[in-house]
């Protein structure tokens, strides 16, 4: 569902938004997981989202039905959320067994601005604006 049906309903506007960050970033989760539910159905992928029994959660895995996976988390921004999301990516790699799952294909770290990077842990910081099948 687009997210912006939910401003529309709550009639909260740029101003509102930028007051409640956390609201904001919930909004943004779910239009990048819908933007990923597309670009998944195109490719033959399945989506899931992983929480473990130590709390570690990751906004996105994304698997081919060849089997090879990815991991993707989703930020706003601000270095302090990115590296938070960076660590959770690195640990649920730390955590897969890869004997049997294999190695992630790509660990993402999706924002809504900025310019894309790789993180010196090697995992990709990507604008949401950079995504598509």
């Amino acid at each position: 569902m687009d997210p912006s049906l939910a401003v529309a309903a709550l009639r909260t506007g740029p101003k509102q938004l930028r007051a409640d960050l956390g609201f904001l970033g919930l909004l943004f989760e779910s239009l990048v997981m819908r933007d990923l539910r597309v670009y998944a159905q195109a490719n033959d992928c399945r989506i899931s989202y992983f929480r473990d029994n130590a709390s570690l959660e990751v906004d996105a895995v994304i698997e081919r039905a060849d089997g090879e996976w990815m991991a993707a988390e989703i930020k706003l921004g601000g270095e302090k959320l990115i590296n938070h999301a960076v660590n959770s990516l690195l640990r649920l790699r730390s955590r897969v067994d890869t004997n049997r799952m294999g190695e992630p294909s790509a660990l993402v770290v999706i924002t809504a601005t900025g310019y894309g990077f790789k993180h010196q842990d090697g995992v990709q910081v990507v604008p949401i604006a950079t995504l598509g099948p």
